[in-house]
C-alpha cells in the first residue's frame, strides 16, 4: 500500500475537488514527478526587479523577488520539477526560493560551507542539489535543497572561479563558463575532471550560464547586443532572445521546461 506525503495529499485533495480523479489516483504511485511542457527562459537583473519569464509566446511575464534595492543579486536557478526559482543573494550564501506559479516566497536558507562572495548557481532536478560557483577558487560547492554542505568540487584545469555554472540534467555533467577571452565553456564530471571545452563564436558577458538539457543548447548574455545568445553544444551561435534596452544590466539567466503536471 502506498502512503501519500503531506504535499502529495494536499495536491490529491485539490485535484479531486476539481473532478480529475484519474490524475489524483496517479499520485498514489508517485512520490515526486513532473511532466515537461514548453521551455521558458528566466532573466534577472537587479535584486528589486522581478524575474522576467521570456517565453516566446507570452514574453516578459514578471515574477517578483520580494527583495529590495539594498540587496545584491548574484544569480538564479530554475527547477522545473517544482517550478521554483532559486535566487543567490548577498552575501552570497543566502538563498531565496520563489514559488513561481504562486508568486510567493517559499523559503529562505543559508548554505553551510559556502564562503561569502558572488557567483552563479545551478540545480540538479533529480534531487534538487544545488551547485554554486565558488567565489575565490576554481571550484563549485554542492549543497542539498536546504543548504546542507555536500562537498567542494575542484574543477580540473580551471585557473579562476567559474564565471557561470549550468547542469546537464540528462548526462549529469557540469558546464562551466570560464573567465577570459575568447569565451569558453568547460565540461566537467561530478568529480571535477575536465571532459571537454568549446569556444563560443560570439562575445558574451561572463556572469551567468544556462543550459537546456533537452535541446542541448547553451544560453549566455551577449555583450555586443541587448540579448541572450543561444549556442549549440559546439559553441556556434544559433539565435538571440532580445532583452529590454531599458535595463541592460540583466545578465542572470536560467532555462527549463514548464511542468504541465507536478506531483511532489
Amino acid at each position: 500500500m502506498h502512503r501519500l506525503t503531506p504535499s502529495a495529499l494536499a495536491l490529491t485533495t485539490r485535484i479531486s475537488r476539481s473532478g480529475k480523479i484519474g490524475v489524483a489516483l496517479l499520485a498514489l504511485g508517485l512520490n515526486g514527478c513532473s511532466t515537461p511542457g514548453p521551455n521558458h527562459t528566466y532573466v534577472a537583473s537587479r535584486a528589486e526587479n522581478p524575474v522576467m519569464d521570456m517565453h516566446p509566446i507570452n514574453p516578459s511575464v514578471a515574477v517578483p523577488t520580494y527583495l529590495r534595492a539594498a540587496n545584491t543579486l548574484y544569480g538564479i536557478a530554475y527547477d522545473p520539477f517544482t517550478d521554483h526559482l532559486f535566487l543567490r543573494v548577498y552575501p552570497g550564501n543566502f538563498i531565496r526560493v520563489i514559488d513561481r506559479p504562486a508568486r510567493k516566497i517559499k523559503r529562505n536558507f543559508t548554505v553551510a560551507g559556502l564562503p561569502e562572495g558572488g557567483g552563479d548557481l545551478a540545480i540538479r532536478s533529480s534531487d534538487r542539489h544545488l551547485f554554486f560557483a565558488h567565489p575565490t577558487l576554481p571550484a563549485v560547492v554542492e549543497s542539498t535543497l536546504y543548504g546542507q554542505f555536500v562537498e567542494t568540487i575542484i574543477l580540473d584545469t580551471l585557473v579562476s572561479p567559474p564565471a557561470g555554472v549550468a547542469y546537464d540534467q540528462k548526462k549529469n555533467l557540469l558546464y562551466i563558463l570560464a573567465k577570459g577571452k575568447p569565451a569558453q565553456i568547460y565540461t566537467h564530471d561530478l568529480t571535477g575532471k575536465r571532459l571537454g571545452c568549446v569556444t563560443l563564436d560570439r562575445n558574451v558577458i561572463q556572469q551567468s550560464l544556462a543550459y537546456d538539457s533537452v535541446s542541448a543548447e547553451i544560453y549566455v548574455r551577449l555583450s555586443d547586443e541587448p540579448a541572450i545568445g543561444v549556442f549549440n553544444i559546439l559553441g556556434k551561435w544559433k539565435r538571440s532572445i532580445p532583452l529590454s534596452t531599458s535595463d541592460p544590466s540583466g545578465a542572470f539567466i536560467d532555462v527549463g521546461p514548464r511542468s504541465l503536471l507536478r506531483l511532489f
